[in-house]
């Protein structure tokens, strides 16, 4: 890889694909897109037309993209069921990956697939997009310099709009436990609990959640009627971390009127940070912070300017990882198997109804 231009195969060509992990791909001058997969044949050959890749680098078998001496490095954008053993045959085939979220179906795999990952110090990275919010990164920094004292409170929501009742969202595996893990939970509650942990460099030591679900049937793609909706619709849940910081999370596909909004507030000592995403139609990543006397006492938040050096992008991270020159920023295989275990905790403590410890 000594030549800058790192050779990606891409296994999975859908939404989350086209949408973040090709233009990235695109965009960086580190990165060649060379070779793709997917089990739909049609879909392949017409992506592969659009973006140039020959019918001999075109795999309906993942094994054979992996194999492939043409891919240097495996890009992992499928359905979560399938995330564990594609990522697990580039581990084999000691080629480096990125990962979409959630990286596994379980916390038991996320372990095997991270001491897999350990043995072979094999470069890789999990797609916590978020992580290279701008207005994330520079909270986390005034965090970490002590700006707003100690850190008590952090209060974390994400909220979509597309299980509304009102969009007719066919059965797509987002809502098919078997395919999926969870829903709401695993979908963006699983990003709502990294970028509590990124911004705040703490780790969580107990949950206790409630998940719940508000259309139990939808149409089933293939026309044949209705099928069963066997996961989340919602899901609220609290959690402890270290130095006795504690958080709620407000997560749903029924927040009427969001697009992809996220709103966290962090209270401490001596400040507090609210960082906001798509609250305002155009608006991307904003951060508003309160400190200092005078500021506290009229309650006035102010919107900062974000340092440049605060800006990032996930398929440029993956790049400088692969390349040796990573900004230690982005969540790695690690980050996903804590994360893991926080998601199964969520769903095993709203079964239970009690805390659980991690």
């Amino acid at each position: 890889m000594g030549n800058q231009v790192i050779r990606i195969g891409s296994v999975g060509v859908g939404g989350i694909w086209s949408g973040v992990h090709e233009p990235g791909i695109r965009k960086s001058p580190n990165l060649e897109l060379v070779a793709i997969c997917d089990i739909d044949r049609e879909k392949l050959d017409a992506v592969g037309e659009k973006y140039g890749i020959p019918a001999e680098r075109r795999f309906t078998d993942y094994h054979d993209l992996i194999r492939c001496p043409d891919v240097d490095a495996v890009d992992i954008c499928t359905s979560n069921d399938a995330h564990f053993e594609i990522a697990m045959a580039a581990i084999e085939a000691g080629k480096p990956y990125d990962l979409e979220k959630p990286i596994t179906m379980t916390a038991a795999q996320a372990k095997q697939l991270a001491q897999a990952t350990r043995v072979k110090a094999l470069p890789n990275m999990v797609c916590f997009s978020y992580r290279f919010k701008a207005a994330a990164r520079y909270a986390r920094e005034l965090i970490a310099s002590g700006k707003i004292g100690r850190v008590y409170h952090v209060d974390m929501q994400y909220f979509q709009a597309w299980g509304l009742p009102r969009f007719n969202t066919p059965r797509v595996w987002r809502f098919v436990k078997s395919r999926t893990g969870s829903g709401a939970l695993g979908d963006l509650g699983c990003h709502a609990l990294d970028l509590v942990r990124f911004v705040t460099g703490k780790e969580y030591t107990r949950l206790v959640g409630h998940v719940g679900t508000y259309v139990h049937e939808r149409q089933n793609l293939d026309g044949t009627g209705m099928g069963p909706v066997d996961v989340d619709d919602f899901c609220n849940y609290m959690a402890d971390m270290e130095d006795a910081i504690s958080v709620s999370f407000q997560i749903t596909r029924f927040g009427y009127g969001r697009g992809n909004y996220q709103r966290m507030e962090i209270y401490g000592s001596e400040g507090a940070i609210v960082y906001s995403l798509d609250a305002q139609p155009g608006e991307e990543d904003v951060i508003e912070v309160c400190t200092g006397d005078v500021y506290a006492e009229g309650r006035v938040f102010s919107r900062l300017p974000i340092p440049d050096r605060c800006r990032s992008d996930q398929m440029q991270s993956f790049a400088d990882i692969l390349l040796k020159k990573g900004d230690g920023l982005a969540a790695t295989v690690e980050d996903g198997l804590k994360n893991q275990q926080a998601v199964d905790a969520v769903l095993a403590s709203a079964e239970q109804g009690k805390w659980l410890v991690l």
